[in-house]
């Protein structure tokens, strides 16, 4: 019988200390019928819900649900029938890390690839549970990822010492940014004298840029639990993201130029405060996705360090286009 999650006494060590190997592999370009033989002449165990799809190079390409297949014409290939969106767990993901995949996306297993997205395994829920269910009972199957989130928070909050020493260094860093900045407001104290208006804006600009980059940020962790991160992936994303901080930062900016002319009749201040928004705008995109990708690339956990970092650079180089247009231009 499987074991419990309950029972699991190292949530940190690698999953694929517990993926299972009786997985079977099916080519894209398979009929229906040498899908089936090929499932036959497999042992298979118990409880296969999902069958895995290669293309010739052996990498994953698409998931097929036993349903899916039972149903299908003789004549179609597996390539027609599988669904081609999957979601992979890395095979440098822990247990823990694996658990929430379940209790996230709530399927009933998962493919476990490496870098090149080849399959070394897979993870289903009756790894983590002694309960015996039926997967057509929806009611049943809901219950069955209740627990495990709910034994996962348990895990979480058993030991606060633990989790202190893990979530403290990184608010280190927004305390390492509040100083910084006010290092550079006062390094810019004569530019803040010679024109108001900048320190009636300062909280404004400041919380654009920390909202623009928590949004991207937000985005591209969510994006990170459903796919492996490569370099073609992040370029595209760039670009995605870069486009979208030029939108959003040509928009506040213009909007708080206009209030800052009707308000205030200060032309030069408004170009400088519309001009740094734009760029802090779309340096937070930068940010918001650079940051949770190069945390996710040195295995650590974006979503405890993002965060504080994200924000902490978000601050400090909002401040930087602020005082230094304001000083180029006033």
């Amino acid at each position: 019988m499987a074991q419990s999650i309950t029972q699991v006494e190292h949530l940190d060590q690698p999953v694929t200390t517990v993926a299972r190997r009786d997985f079977v592999a099916l080519r894209a370009d398979f009929t229906v019928p040498e899908a089936l033989d090929t499932i036959r002449k497999r042992d298979i165990g118990e409880g296969i819900v999902y069958f895995y799809v290669m293309d010739a190079q052996e990498h994953l390409v698409g998931v097929l649900p036993t349903r899916r297949l039972l149903m299908a014409e003789l004549h179609q290939r597996i390539a027609d029938i599988m669904v081609p969106q999957i979601i992979t767990i890395p095979d440098t993901a822990t247990v823990m890390e694996a658990l929430e995949f379940f209790v996230m996306h709530r399927l009933l297993a998962f493919p476990v690839v490496d870098d090149e997205q080849h399959l070394v395994g897979t993870v289903d829920v009756s790894m983590f549970t002694e309960e015996v269910f039926d997967i057509t009972e929806r009611e049943r199957t809901d219950e069955i990822f209740e627990l495990i989130g709910f034994s996962l928070s348990q895990v979480r909050e058993a030991a606060p010492t633990r989790v202190f020493r893990f979530r403290f260094p990184w608010l280190l860093a927004t305390i390492s940014s509040g100083t910084i900045c006010a290092l550079l407001a006062s390094a810019f104290e004569a530019t803040l004298a010679q024109s108001l208006v900048l320190t009636f804006f300062l909280t404004l600009i400041l919380g654009l840029g920390e909202s623009v980059s928590a949004q991207s940020m937000t985005v591209t962790i969510q994006a990170l639990r459903a796919t492996q991160p490569r370099w073609t992936w992040y370029v595209k994303t760039l670009w995605r993201e870069l486009a979208t901080g030029v939108l959003l930062g040509i928009s506040a900016g213009g909007i708080v130029a206009l209030i800052i002319i009707f308000w205030r009749r200060e032309t030069v201040a408004a170009l400088a405060i519309g001009g740094s928004i734009f760029l802090s705008i779309s340096w937070a995109c930068l940010i918001g996705l650079s940051v949770p990708t190069v945390l996710h690339a040195l295995r650590l956990d974006p979503r405890i360090a993002a965060g504080p970092v994200t924000l902490a650079l978000a601050d400090i180089f909002t401040l930087l286009f602020y005082f230094g247009l304001a000083t180029l231009l006033l």
